[in-house]
């Protein structure tokens, strides 16, 4: 008998906690999920800075230094896009649309679209810039 309550109360407790998980788990939109990606990369570009920063006097003209001046190009690259990509998402769409979850005209989910998937790239580009700049700068020491 004992064994039985035990397990009940094992069961109650799984499905609770399962029923739980399942309200407090809520779906992001796709704003709130292109926002995230932002949110998560943007504090790395006082690395991308730093790292320039450091790559900047090992730049010459022999084999290093050129994969120095690759290093130092694609932090650059990652930053100018970066850059670039809060510009453009602005000018697509306004503080109630970005900030407050304003529901979006057919035209906009299209663009929100093409901004999640450059979102991404961004992503993809600062993070392997940074860890092909740290890399190089660790190989020397």
């Amino acid at each position: 008998m004992k064994k039985a309550i035990i397990l009940l109360a094992v069961l109650i407790t799984v499905v609770t906690s399962c029923k739980n998980t399942e309200n407090e788990t809520k779906e992001l939109t796709r704003m709130e999920r292109v926002i995230a990606v932002h949110d998560e990369v943007m504090p790395k570009m006082g690395t991308i800075g730093r790292l320039i920063s450091q790559l900047e006097p090992k730049v010459d003209s022999t084999e290093i230094g050129m994969q120095y001046k690759a290093a130092k190009d694609d932090l650059e690259e990652a930053h100018t896009y970066m850059m670039d990509w809060m510009k453009g998402f602005g000018e697509r769409f306004d503080g109630d649309e970005i900030l407050e979850g304003k529901t979006l005209s057919k035209e906009k989910e299209v663009l929100l679209i093409e901004e999640e998937k450059k979102v991404n790239i961004m992503k993809d580009m600062i993070n392997n810039s940074i860890t092909k700049a740290e890399a190089l700068l660790k190989e020397e020491n």
